[in-house]
């Protein structure tokens, strides 16, 4: 569970990247921003997919 909780944080950091980084007009901070929620995005994802894995073992 801390891998979501891990991705969850990367999410919102990211997003709160992308909003300073327009209202500042600094489009590389947008950028961090963009894949930090894209990697919080792949990173909850993947954490996601093992815990099903392993709920749904015999």
């Amino acid at each position: 569970m801390t891998s979501i909780a891990i991705a969850v944080v990367l999410a919102v950091l990211g997003v709160l990247a992308m909003v300073f980084g327009a209202n500042d007009d600094s489009p590389g901070l947008v950028l961090v921003g963009l894949v930090l929620v894209l990697g919080g995005v792949a990173f909850g994802g993947r954490a996601i997919y093992r815990l099903m894995q392993t709920i749904n073992r015999p």
